[in-house]
């Protein structure tokens, strides 16, 4: 095969690695059915229950290097895959079919596995399907103590392996050999898959979500992995990797000087602080976004405890994740935001009829006052980790008035119970709201005289504004920040948070985009809230730049009406104020 092709994807862990591919395109699910005479059956769930206990002792060792390696809170998925194997629900199941339909307990393993897998498929819920590389984990794990199994190609890996699959379960991704796999990139999985969240905790540059790749990739191939815009390139040519190689070195370059800025304050060349915080998922990212230089935290997505845990997070687990995540912080500010569940995320899965429209229906702060039991759980840990520290609650995808309303109701009832419980909390807590659709933002100067604080969620601002699926790859060419309808409802955010002396942050992934950054400073905003990776970066783009001159580029962007246009603006005027931070890189 020749030629350069290029492969797009989900990117889910930074980074840009040169190497040569090992193609894994193994099928799990081909079990051949076997039956078994009567006689046999009780040896074979005596094999069955053999494999479990010898699957959970894997397991167990598996987590006690992940937690070593990336923490308490991103290893407890593989608790996840112990408590499953506990569950008596699913062993029953599959005891039930070796005896009933007298078949071999891997064939049962995998009947039984598949079926599961297939109704998490069926959800059209992307978290419950992308849990699917947990279930084929699993099975494979269990097959491989009840027949046995050839060794793993990943384990002869040669340095400089970037490894390309169909699917990667978690317990392959945290077992890696670091020093000689540089990155990986898949046909299946998604952004809030088990294997996508190992990635991001190890560092490891991956790519998810490639549909097509392993038709096009040969073993010993020559591989480019960019992990920052999701691209695969196979068979790249000697422009191509030489291009790549001095974006690297460059990039390492502009890194090391990023290092000198982690104590140095975010301030513009004409003395205005802009806050630089952090958006994190799990707690223990806290410690990473301080140690960047990072003012504090955010946006803390406690949705992912969801994901992280065999069950629904308990009161316990909600409180434990938040002390963590004070401490980490050593007194720096922290936004946690409400459970955001809903469309893609988690709550269709759990519906008898799941909605046609899930983007549109009951999510986020929707969901949390219709699951009360659930949100006041959640709110009661909030408060009790105000005791130990700045805390600042906010809620996601508030639409209307009376959802706030009815949310901080809530609030004070905790409060109260608390309060008859001698438990403390912090009852001057602040309260915030996310501003995601463009209900919120037009009627911005009504919420400003209910919240504490105001944060712009850009990734869906910009979907309900332009109706556009970011997932969607048919109309994803669509969804840009920069549309000036998004930039407009900025604004007048803006505006309104000025006039009510209302704290104001943009939170969204736009915000890391130093392009992006220019324009908002320029339209009045002070607090940035990004990935912990890119700080730095972020900092050193501030301290470079002037109000004045974001200002005067904001005012031109204004009068723009194409998306386009905007584009090429901020990029040619960015690039202008600090040219050293681009690469070379066309932009796609």
């Amino acid at each position: 095969m020749s030629g350069m092709i290029l492969v797009k994807g989900l990117p889910v862990s930074t980074g840009i690695v040169i190497g040569r591919a090992l193609v894994i395109d193994d099928d799990r699910r081909r079990v051949t059915r076997r039956t078994i005479p009567r006689e046999l059956v009780n040896a074979e769930v005596q094999r069955l229950k053999a494999a479990i206990s010898a699957s959970i002792e894997d397991i167990l060792r598996v987590h006690e290097n992940a937690t070593r390696e990336m923490g308490h809170e991103a290893a407890k998925i593989f608790l996840f895959h112990v408590g499953m194997l506990q569950d008596p629900t699913l062993i029953k199941q599959i005891q039930g079919q070796i005896e009933r339909e007298q078949v071999s307990a891997e064939f049962a393993v995998s009947a039984v596995f598949a079926a599961l897998a297939e109704r998490f498929r069926a959800t059209g819920d992307s978290v419950f399907a992308t849990k699917v590389n947990d279930l084929e984990d699993l099975a494979h794990r269990l097959n491989k103590h009840l027949v046995g199994a050839k060794a793993s190609p990943i384990a002869d890996a040669e340095e400089g392996t970037i490894l390309l699959a169909r699917d990667l379960t978690p317990s392959q991704t945290a077992q890696f050999d670091r020093r000689r796999i540089l990155g990986f990139a898949t046909d299946l999985g998604g952004a809030t898959s088990h294997t996508a969240i190992i990635a991001k905790a190890l560092d490891i540059p991956a790519v998810v979500g490639c549909k097509t790749l392993l038709k096009h990739a040969r073993d010993g191939m020559p591989v480019v992995l960019d992990g920052d815009r999701g691209a695969i390139i196979l068979n790249p040519d000697a422009a191509t990797v030489s291009e790549y190689r001095r974006f690297i070195e460059q990039r390492r370059l502009f890194r090391v000087s990023l290092n000198e800025l982690s104590d140095l304050p975010p301030v513009t060349t004409d003395g205005t602080h802009i806050s630089i915080l952090g958006n994190i998922e799990l707690a223990e990212e806290a410690a990473k976004v301080v140690a960047a230089g990072g003012e504090g935290v955010g946006l803390y997505r406690t949705e992912y405890l969801y994901l992280t845990n065999a069950s629904e997070p308990t009161e316990e687990d909600h409180y434990h994740a938040y002390a963590r995540c004070v401490e980490l912080c050593k007194g720096k500010e922290l936004v946690i935001r409400t459970v955001d569940l809903g469309a893609d995320k988690y709550t269709q899965a759990q519906e008898e009829i799941p909605e046609r429209n899930p983007f549109l229906g009951n999510r986020s702060i929707r969901y949390c006052l219709k699951n009360t039991p659930m949100f006041k759980r959640q709110l009661r840990a909030l408060l009790r980790a105000s005791a130990l520290g700045k805390i600042k609650i906010m809620f996601p995808l508030v639409s209307a008035i009376s959802e706030l309303r009815q949310a901080k109701f809530l609030v004070r009832e905790v409060m109260e119970d608390l309060s008859e419980e001698g438990i403390p909390f912090d009852a001057n807590l602040p309260i915030g709201m996310m501003v995601e659709v463009p209900s919120a933002a037009i009627q911005a100067e009504a919420f400003a005289r209910e919240v504490d604080f105001f944060s712009i969620g850009t990734n869906d601002l910009v979907q309900y504004t332009l109706a556009v699926d970011r997932i969607n790859e048919r109309v994803s060419h669509l969804y840009t920040p920069m549309h000036p309808a998004v930039i407009r409802l900025i604004r007048d955010v803006a505006r309104v948070a000025r006039r009510h002396e209302t704290p104001l942050s943009a939170c969204g992934e736009s915000s890391s985009d130093l392009e992006y950054a220019l324009l908002l400073i320029g339209l009045g905003l002070r607090t940035l809230s990004v990935s912990a990776g890119s700080i730095p970066q972020l900092k050193r783009f501030v301290r470079s730049v002037s109000v004045q001159q974001c200002e005067r580029v904001a005012r031109q962007v204004l009068a723009l009406d194409s998306s386009d246009q905007v584009a090429r603006l901020l990029r040619d005027r960015a690039r202008t104020f600090v040219p050293e931070a681009f690469d070379g890189r066309s932009a796609e």
